[in-house]
């Protein structure tokens, strides 16, 4: 098997982070709108993203998680990033987070990147299930995770402040 093989469907590829990728990297940790998606309150610096780049093994055992660049076959565009955190390799699971630069959205690329996220999830780490939470106010990735696969498991009440207010996080599962 070949693991490349199954880090792309032909139009996106998943790849590790470059040094290249900072910018990229940069302006979506500050994007204050995916913010509470990531549950990050603070900004990055560059540094801090730069050293994340060059010291992580990229080595799901060791860092227990594993972060993918999304990019475009066609002329190399890099589009997002797909992370698996909390990967937990004795009970086989992991959860997935995606985000894309905003001129990416809305255009099928998040759900191609999930799609090969998950095969290669379960064909070369051998999870058994891929987890996230999504606020319940987000249609887009409610539609996201459950036209692939994902379905509702649990309800947190009032895990998120939005608005002023709180609002429920729905824990969405896919088992292999």
């Amino acid at each position: 098997m070949n693991t490349n093989d199954l880090l792309t469907d032909g139009k996106y590829r998943l790849r590790a982070p470059e040094p290249e990728d900072l910018d990229v990297l940069f302006n979506m940790e500050n994007d204050t709108s995916l913010w509470m998606a990531s549950g990050n309150a603070v900004p990055y610096s560059r540094y801090q993203i730069k050293k994340y780049i060059v010291q992580s093994q990229h080595d799901f055992y060791t860092d227990r998680q594993v972060r993918f660049m999304i990019v475009r076959e066609a002329d190399s565009v890099v589009m997002g990033s797909v992370d698996l955190t909390d990967i937990d390799p004795y009970n086989g699971r992991a959860e997935i987070g995606i985000a894309l630069q905003a001129e990416y959205r809305e255009q099928g690329v998040a759900s191609a990147a999930l799609k090969i996220v998950c095969r290669y999830s379960q064909k070369v780490l051998r999870l058994r299930q891929l987890f996230c939470h999504v606020p319940s106010y987000n249609s887009q990735s409610i539609k996201l995770f459950a036209s692939n696969g994902f379905s509702e498991s649990g309800r947190l009440k009032d895990w998120l402040v939005h608005d002023e207010s709180y609002c429920d996080v729905l824990v969405m599962q896919k088992i292999f």
